[in-house]
């Protein structure tokens, strides 16, 4: 384990140590889990099985029930993301206006599958069901940055605006 590991699991623990759930019974230590598994995640970007068992111990938990919940959330990852995760809208208004072509052209312009991050760490390729945003589809988000009306062509120029900002 690295020591930038180390060091943020040992940042979580704290937080779980100052929810100060030390004496409480069981179901009230559980019903922290999806909160730690949030806080846990801005700490360290994802959830690896190592963050999975201190949190399992210290709410008195099985691990098996916090793998559970981090696979059952879509929000929650056990791979690391990129700097700028991209979010490829496949819902119906996206997809008839041609998103499936902008997915397949960011994996061909980053090099990398679905759910994989490229070898720099800046980003990571998501295809997700739907943004809520159909009226400007189709539609990316690049971490919380909405991107609409998008073409296949548009592809090469917003990866390198973000490649830009470092």
């Amino acid at each position: 384990m690295s020591v930038e590991l180390e060091s943020k699991l040992k940042e979580v623990e704290e937080y779980i140590d100052s929810l100060e759930l030390e004496g409480k019974d069981k179901v009230t230590k559980r019903s922290y889990l999806i909160h730690v598994l949030h806080r846990a995640q801005e700490i360290i970007g994802y959830l690896p099985i190592e963050v999975q068992k201190l949190i399992a111990k210290k709410l008195d938990v099985h691990a098996s029930d916090v793998y559970g919940v981090v696979t059952f959330y879509n929000f929650f990852s056990m791979k690391p993301k990129g700097k700028y995760p991209i979010s490829v809208c496949l819902g119906t208004a996206c997809y008839v206006r041609g998103s499936g072509d902008i997915l397949e052209e960011f994996k061909k312009q980053l090099g990398i599958k679905e759910n994989e991050t490229t070898e720099d760490g800046l980003f990571s390729l998501h295809a997700v069901r739907c943004v809520g945003a159909c009226g400007l589809a189709p539609v990316v988000m690049i971490g919380d940055e909405v991107h609409g009306r998008l073409t296949k062509n548009d592809v090469k120029k917003l990866i390198k605006e973000y490649r830009e900002r470092g």
